[in-house]
């Protein structure tokens, strides 16, 4: 067997194996890669405490992985292009022996200021080369890096500082994003007031906008590089130790950190980039996820370094200076794989077709699609326009918490089904359940999706809190991993996900929990009360719709929105901006006081001919008045 599966048949016989024996399975991808110490046992695992353990006694380290063992075959290859935001600034290309010793350099920089193995290292920048070079420099000493998106708020930050306890921040003046200049290090100035551990701010100069620089806390990348050379062995780590914490919401108010571990995700990312992409020794790959986010871990750094990939790096957004950017970067670059998510495309179709006029795209071989599942029309959209009916597109479906894409098809192998993610990757196995747990087995069936066995990249735990990794995906269903996804089996065996059945929102790729809005919106001091849920959105694919109790003195619902919105911006980012906010009287609740979602989740979506029976409610009267309301704020 090989790392890359080249036919369908393959593909089958490769599921079976990995099926009956998934030990011996991923030793043999495992074999592939440059270990300091081979493992002694596969894996241990157990589902009830929340345990999966990979390669134990496994000694490693990612970035050897990544870059020293490309050097004498391509060194002289491009790893690295760094497309600037505006479109006639000059792009940034690293090879990969460039790209080994920026990260050596700046690894000795981080040493320098105290950091070692173990230690949380917060990357708050923009999508700039220096942010994948201090994400592998952390893990070339063992540092456990913990990027977060630099459109998170100043308060969003410190949570996520202080909930893993980071020492320092890593961050950059300010970021080019479109039309905005945004700064960036005010932000972080702000958040650290509340951090007490924080010791160092390293801060690239990008916008070269003046700034507060703390003595003794504050120092400019460019200084510190200077003082050190670019020799760095790798740190010898162990399997399981932590490479990194990444932020994901809940159906609670509190951010949690998922963590992953060296070994089993480094070998799972590599085979599930090999294997959906089906990228060459020549390809240009291009994910446009911003590196703050799980995609632009796995599939932007990790995924196409591992395989030798050359992976560009985008700062700017699609519609800037106009909304053909995507495209010019394609031909620009000559890009084969372009994986980027729905909501990107919904929006790109907007335009219509003239953006597309001046381009060919005729480099390209494969598109993804992630973050959420394609709508059909989106699907015929990108097929027929970007694809030229001649890309195959893979549709992946995964998460922050499973590392790696789970289900997909494979790019010219599985035959595709529009919106449909099609089949498990080898190593995973997914299982129906119906709401008590028990299985939905053949064909045709609709359910919850499980996973009934550990793969190398899952979940290792919620930093700080072991507890709530258990009950949030080990205690729903007995010895299983629960997704929170609905998913429908058809009768040829593909998955289509159908969307979470918890209080997550999926707001362009992006899960939102319910609780940790209405927190947001409840810090209002005129707000009383409030319930967020989900509804359709033509771009988002699911937008935040807000009712609000509100105590209102004197002040307009127009001017309570304004400022409800100012609020949630303020506490978590515009990213969680509700679309909607429709100020009520009350909620809908039983007589013991739960506030019945279901009905809130059905009116946003404008469907109130089928509320069920509200007549046991607590105030029955309360929901017609909502359903008026809504009925107005539909059509705005």
């Amino acid at each position: 067997m090989s790392n890359r599966i080249r036919t369908f048949e393959e593909y089958k016989k490769e599921y079976q194996f990995s099926v009956e024996k998934p030990e011996e399975f991923w030793a043999e991808k495992a074999s592939h890669f440059t270990w300091k110490k081979k493992w002694d046992k596969v894996l241990d695992w157990n589902f009830e405490k929340g345990e999966s353990k990979w390669f134990i006694g496994g000694k490693l380290n990612i970035t050897e992985n990544c870059l020293d063992r490309h050097l004498a075959t391509r060194g002289n290859q491009v790893a690295a292009i760094w497309e600037p935001n505006e479109i006639n600034d000059k792009e940034i290309k690293l090879t990969y022996k460039e790209l080994h010793s920026k990260v050596c350099q700046f690894a000795n920089v981080l040493k320098s200021k105290g950091v070692k193995k173990g230690d949380r290292v917060c990357l708050y920048m923009p999508m700039v080369p220096e942010l994948m070079i201090a994400l592998l420099a952390c893990a070339r000493i063992g540092a456990v890096h913990s990027v977060v998106f630099a459109g998170f708020s100043a308060s969003a930050l410190a949570d996520r500082i202080n909930d893993s306890e980071m020492t320092i921040v890593v961050t950059s003046d300010g970021s080019y994003r479109g039309a905005k200049a945004i700064g960036v290090k005010k932000i972080v100035d702000e958040a650290i007031v509340n951090c007490p551990a924080v010791k160092n701010v390293i801060v690239l100069k990008r916008t070269g906008e003046e700034q507060k620089m703390v003595a003794g806390r504050d120092t400019w990348w460019h200084d510190e590089i200077a003082k050190v050379n670019d020799q760095c062995a790798a740190e010898e780590m162990d399997s399981e130790d932590p490479l990194f914490i990444l932020y994901t919401s809940g159906s609670t108010g509190k951010p949690k950190g998922v963590l992953h571990t060296i070994g089993g995700y480094m070998v799972y990312v590599d085979y599930s980039f090999r294997n959906v992409f089906q990228t060459e020794e020549n390809s240009i790959y291009w994910c446009t996820a911003d590196i703050g986010w799980i995609t632009g871990h796995s599939y932007l750094t990790y995924g196409p370094l591992l395989s030798g990939s050359t992976t560009i790096v985008f700062e700017g957004v699609p519609t800037y200076p106009d909304s053909g950017r995507f495209w010019q970067v394609i031909d620009k670059h000559k890009v084969t794989h372009f994986y980027t998510a729905p909501t990107a495309i919904r929006s790109l179709m907007g335009f219509g077709l003239d953006p597309l006029k001046p381009y060919k795209l005729d480099s390209l071989k494969v598109l993804g699609s992630v973050g959420e599942p394609i709508n059909e029309e989106a699907w015929h959209w990108y097929n027929d326009n970007i694809g030229k009916g001649k890309c195959p597109i893979v549709d992946t479906w995964w998460q922050t918490e499973t590392g790696g894409i789970l289900i997909s098809p494979l790019a010219g192998i599985t035959p595709t089904k529009p919106s449909y993610a099609t089949l498990p990757l080898p190593g995973v196995q997914p299982i129906l359940v119906d709401s008590e747990g028990n299985e939905l087995k053949g064909n045709g069936v609709e359910g919850n999706l499980c996973i009934k066995f550990p793969w190398p990249s899952i979940i290792r735990t919620t930093y700080g809190d072991h507890e709530r990794c258990i009950q949030t995906y080990f205690s729903t269903y007995k010895n299983m991993y629960f997704t929170g996804d609905g998913c429908k089996r058809d009768e040829e065996g593909y998955y289509r996900i159908l969307g979470r059945v918890d209080d997550v929102i999926n707001v362009s790729g992006h899960r939102m929990g319910t609780a940790e809005v209405e927190s947001a919106i409840n810090e209002h001091d005129f707000v009383i009360e409030s319930a967020v849920v989900g509804y359709p959105h033509d771009i988002k694919g699911q937008g935040i719709y807000a009712f609000v109790i509100c105590d209102k003195k004197g002040k307009t619902d127009e001017v309570l929105r304004t400022e409800i919105t100012a609020v949630v911006n303020k506490i978590i980012g515009p990213i969680a901006k509700p679309d909607k906010i429709q100020i009520v009287s009350g909620l809908p609740k039983t007589r013991s006081g739960k506030i019945m979602r279901r009905i809130l989740r059905k009116i946003a979506e404008g469907d109130v001919s089928n509320l069920g029976d509200t007549s046991t409610l607590l105030d029955p009267a309360v929901v017609d008045e909502i359903v008026n309301g809504a009925l107005v704020a539909l059509k705005s």
